[in-house]
């Protein structure tokens, strides 16, 4: 009965609180868990509301968690490697003092003299005064920040006796009887679940409480409070109103919005739409360490040459996305093709096409245990705050684990199952929308590429016919700046019987513009003699095996018929298999 009357009690009090707060306390009333593991945006400020004042405040996480959520504790521990145990007042410093030179006396340390950090001391010290205070029914709340330095991520081979001292510590005082009977609460900080412990986290005594980056409202309501006091200053100085600003910075944290709002108030910096959106892209750059890179484009799909059945795939599905049908997108799409196709080119164009961000997951393996899935969390829990946005994985064959990898201590099953199992989510159907592109999709788990995650295949390949030659052609012409009429165009170009991507012919008609500054002094005065004389010269690398084993695998691949060039369309699937295993066999 007094439980049930704590927890209405709390309700009443923490109907401002964020909802992390409250589904930490609707667990903890429960009376079955006390050691919960925050996780995720912790490293910002949390938004506290006077329930008699109404007015907000914008506190530390940990200060919110010892004034705020445990503030009705008779005792509030804090640790860290880096400072050691401390307090939330001199009164609890006095009374750990008092135990710990009992402690002293009974088992001949000084740790009154100076008081350990390591984990190993810090928790056996906790551990004897947790138990002594709980004896005098008093009401505890411990809060251990950089927990990925107490329990780290690790194989268990690989932990020191420190550290299997601190896990057992932790792992005995969760389900512990008396700490399970008396007011005691453990709140274990770190920003990535995956640098921590797993066996520690997948616990059934443990609870993994996420706080997310702030939605809209919560950053609307944030630039409001912020600006309360300044709001003349804002409207001079700023091209945005709060609305379009909150609408504008998903992905942001608070910290992250109070740089941009005070560099307006204070330095009276004019905020317009294009420094918001430079400012944005860089903050959360820095936030993901360089993991994560915003493609910039000027192109569009009328850019990409060729590729017709693919530009009107994407047209209807630019379409559906600006009249908010999400629902009838594709999870995700499979981009395939050889080397030289324009796969990339051709998804920065859709995105810019459709007017969401773009942005590129780069590297995110580290050489340290442990690191690489907690760069990959980071990446995803960034992404999770800011549809609607297009991710482009670049040679994902290479970039994604597989969860048949062997030989890199299971890093790259784990990251399979991260990534598998944040493309399947329901909720970010339309919203994230991921773009696996890769000359060799048969190198791919087939779980990334099946229904539910990579849902549309979409293969691209050489230009096939001399329509779409010249198109390619007159793109690439364009692009290089070079100005010729057609009938001065070297018909090897056309004729099909040497294959030229896009990027054999941009590198070419670089070529014609180098002979061009050589002969004439000008690198625009490209000649039908010097373009032919550069044809005629011009050697293709000698992989064309590997060419087409990338062709047929993608034509394998291809989740539409009709999307096929007429010469992949008519042949026999089987002599197509055939075909594959004989040139994977040459090549090896």
């Amino acid at each position: 009965m007094q439980d049930l009357q704590q927890a209405s009690e709390f309700d009443r009090h923490a109907a401002h609180y964020p909802e992390w707060a409250r589904m930490l306390a609707r667990k903890y009333f429960t009376k079955t868990l006390i050691q919960f593991i925050l996780h995720g945006n912790v490293r910002d400020l949390v938004r506290h509301e006077n329930p008699e004042s109404g007015k907000a405040d914008y506190i530390g996480l940990t200060h919110f968690l010892a004034n705020e959520l445990f503030a009705a504790r008779d005792l509030v521990v804090f640790y860290d490697r880096a400072a050691g145990i401390h307090f939330l007042n001199a009164d609890m410093q006095k009374d750990f003092n008092r135990a710990v030179s009992g402690h002293d006396s009974l088992y001949g340390t000084e740790f009154a003299k100076k008081r350990p950090r390591n984990p190993s001391q810090v928790l056996s010290i906790l551990d004897n005064y947790f138990r002594l205070r709980l004896g005098s029914r008093k009401r505890i709340a411990c809060i251990i920040d950089y927990a990925e330095t107490i329990i780290p991520m690790a194989e268990a081979s690989m932990y020191s006796a420190e550290d299997r001292s601190a896990l057992v510590n932790l792992q005995r005082w969760a389900h512990d009887p008396l700490f399970l009977e008396h007011d005691f609460t453990i709140c274990l900080i770190t920003e990535n679940l995956s640098d921590l412990n797993q066996q520690h986290v997948q616990s059934p005594w443990t609870a993994e409480i996420n706080i997310p980056l702030p939605e809209k409202e919560d950053r609307l309501a944030f630039a409001e409070w912020a600006t309360k006091d300044s709001m003349p200053v804002f409207e001079e100085h700023s091209d945005l109103g709060l609305e379009e600003f909150s609408q504008n910075t998903p992905g942001l944290g608070y910290t992250q919005l109070q740089t941009i709002l005070a560099d307006t108030l204070e330095n009276k910096t004019h905020l317009s739409f294009d420094h918001l959106s430079t400012l944005k892209k860089s903050l959360i750059e820095e936030s993901a360490f360089g993991m994560l890179e915003f493609v910039e484009s000027s192109t569009g799909l009328d850019d990409v040459a060729g590729h017709s059945e693919a530009k009107a795939h994407l047209r209807q599905a630019a379409s559906a996305l600006k009249q908010g049908m999400h629902e009838v997108m594709p999870m995700g799409y499979l981009v395939s093709g050889p080397v030289g196709t324009g796969k990339t080119f051709m998804i920065t164009c859709f995105a810019n096409d459709i007017g969401i961000p773009m942005v590129k997951l780069k590297n995110f393996r580290s050489q340290w245990q442990g690191q690489t899935e907690g760069n990959l969390e980071r990446i995803l829990n960034l992404l999770e705050a800011m549809p609607p946005v297009a991710v482009m994985i670049d040679e994902a064959d290479a970039a994604l684990g597989n969860r048949d990898a062997e030989g890199d201590s299971g890093v790259s099953k784990r990251v399979f199952g991260q990534i598998a199992s944040f493309m399947s989510k329901p909720e970010h159907r339309g919203r994230i929308i991921f773009f696996l592109i890769t000359a060799r999709p048969d190198l791919m788990p087939v779980d990334l590429k099946r229904q539910g995650r990579a849902e549309e295949h979409i293969a691209l390949f050489y230009p096939s016919t001399q329509e779409d030659r010249l198109e390619l052609l007159r793109v690439m012409m364009r692009r290089t700046k070079i100005d010729l009429p057609e009938a001065s165009i070297p018909k090897a170009l056309l004729n099909g019987k040497t294959i030229y991507s896009g990027a054999d012919m941009e590198a070419l008609l670089t070529r014609a513009k180098f002979q061009a500054a050589a002969i004439h002094g000008d690198p625009g005065a490209v000649t039908a003699e010097i373009l032919t004389s550069v044809v005629e010269d011009f050697i293709p690398p000698e992989n064309t095996e590997e060419k087409e084993l990338q062709a047929l695998v993608a034509v394998l691949e291809s989740t539409s018929k009709e999307a096929l060039p007429e010469i992949y369309r008519s042949m026999d699937r089987a002599k197509i298999v055939q075909r594959v295993s004989q040139l994977k066999l040459n090549l090896t």
